[in-house]
């Protein structure tokens, strides 16, 4: 047998003698064994260097908080446009419903998941993409390009119209009751496609079962207003009252975007993913006759310039990262020197971005919102972020993230065509490349 295949008693003996000749090693242990690696290896430098002061800042109202949910990217959507109808109304802490969304969201997934069952039905149950269907067929997470779908087709209301209810706050019960509605659903379907059935009887059968998903969903979130009058009392005392609204006039009254005009920029630099191309991935979305999902992949630097011109119009930006890596939820700072892991451990993690992205270390999980950015002798140092995990998180709720943070760990922002200069504009004319359904890229912000 080869030297090293397996773990010898030799070379275990190799490796437990060099550690206990390390005295470095042997108080290391009890440390990190008494108070866990993060607290051993929070770098106070980066604490203290991570000041909450912008010379760019939008005005935002309190933080919200998605609760025991994975909606953050429909709170990061929400939040982008609430503050532009919190000036309208004069209500500095102005509130969008995400209740509302997220009940046409499950909807329109469960509907778009039951259709690629039967448009996969003649693939094998165990290919690659059946299964892929069958794992998550209809998560609390998202895309942007999803959440521009649902507000295209059924708008926006103030959360006031539609409150929260347990079942938005804490969703896990609801998810495990609507999935395994929609894979009792998709063997009926194929079950159908293997007896010969027509393609409208499997439409008329898909029917009956978006029908219990329809009644599960109100049961748990409410009834979704088709119309309704909007009575508040503005900051200033003033008494005002909106009536016969619909949502969808609500969203254009008081936040009027084009969603067509702005676009999903992505950096990952990947070998397989070139800059300066645009990407789809496969079976991905949630509305049948929606947009598909549409990323421009772009330089990081480019990517930072084009959010730094948005900020400085005051619209805030809608970004997708990867929130796991290198974060402090107490102190709300994002920072890749803010545990000194390799310094302690003795050990060094040498992946690149590409690499963690090709991988499997590193996706897309959580989206936010940039409200503000630092700006020291014309270069970018620390980025003012808006969570929705309550006001416990960070401070009061506001994250800040380095520079060198947005560099490794964020992959995505949503920008007003306005702001791309004419070559990426360009780019945006070009058919995208088609990723399969298991790319990173396909991965859904929804940590919570």
């Amino acid at each position: 047998m080869p030297e090293n295949r397996q773990l010898s008693s030799k070379l275990l003996s190799e490796f437990k003698e060099n550690f206990d000749m390390d005295p470095r090693c042997q108080v290391l242990k009890h440390a990190i064994i008494k108070n866990g690696i993060q607290n051993v290896s929070l770098n106070n430098d980066s604490i203290i260097s991570m000041q909450y002061a912008f010379s760019d800042e939008i005005k935002t109202g309190k933080i919200t908080s998605q609760q025991q949910s994975g909606r953050c990217w429909l709170f990061a959507g929400l939040n982008m446009f609430r503050q532009k109808v919190a000036r309208t109304l004069k209500i500095k802490d102005f509130e969008l419903s995400t209740n509302y969304p997220l009940f046409w969201d499950k909807l329109e997934k469960s509907n778009y998941f039951l259709e690629k069952v039967i448009e996969t039905a003649q693939e094998d149950m165990y290919s690659r993409t059946f299964m892929w269907l069958l794992k998550n067929p209809v998560q609390d997470g998202g895309q942007w390009d999803m959440f521009a779908n649902l507000v295209e087709k059924y708008g926006i209301v103030p959360k006031v119209v539609m409150p929260e209810t347990f079942h938005s706050s804490n969703t896990k019960i609801m998810q495990l009751l609507l999935t395994s509605k929609l894979r009792e659903g998709a063997w009926t379907l194929r079950t159908l496609f293997q007896q010969g059935k027509q393609p409208e009887l499997l439409r008329e059968k898909k029917g009956e079962i978006m029908e219990d998903i329809y009644r599960i969903l109100v049961l748990f979130l409410g009834q979704p207003p088709l119309s309704f009058d909007y009575e508040y009392r503005d900051d200033e005392g003033n008494f005002n009252e909106d009536n016969g609204l619909t949502p969808i006039v609500f969203y254009q009254k008081y936040v009027g975007y084009d969603l067509h005009r702005l676009v999903s920029v992505i950096n990952a630099p990947s070998s397989r993913k070139p800059f300066n191309q645009t990407y789809t991935v496969d079976s991905l979305g949630n509305l049948i006759e929606g947009k598909p999902i549409i990323y421009l992949n772009i330089d990081i630097d480019t990517m930072k310039q084009l959010v730094l011109k948005q900020l400085r119009e005051g619209i805030p930006v809608w970004f997708g990262c990867d929130v796991g890596k290198m974060v402090n939820r107490e102190t709300g700072i994002m920072d890749t020197d803010i545990y000194l892991y390799e310094k302690i451990l003795g050990v060094k993690f040498g992946l690149s971005k590409g690499g963690r992205l090709d991988y499997g270390e590193s996706q897309l999980t959580h989206a936010m919102v940039f409200t503000g950015v630092n700006v020291n002798k014309g270069v970018p140092n620390r980025w003012k972020v808006e969570n929705s995990w309550g006001e416990q998180a960070g401070n009061q709720g506001f994250f800040v993230m380095s520079d060198s943070w947005f560099d490794e760990f964020n992959y995505q922002v949503v920008i007003f065509k306005k702001f791309l200069p004419d070559n990426l504009l360009a780019v945006l004319k070009q058919d995208p490349v088609v990723l399969p359904p298991w790319d990173p890229m396909g991965a859904l912000a929804l940590m919570q």
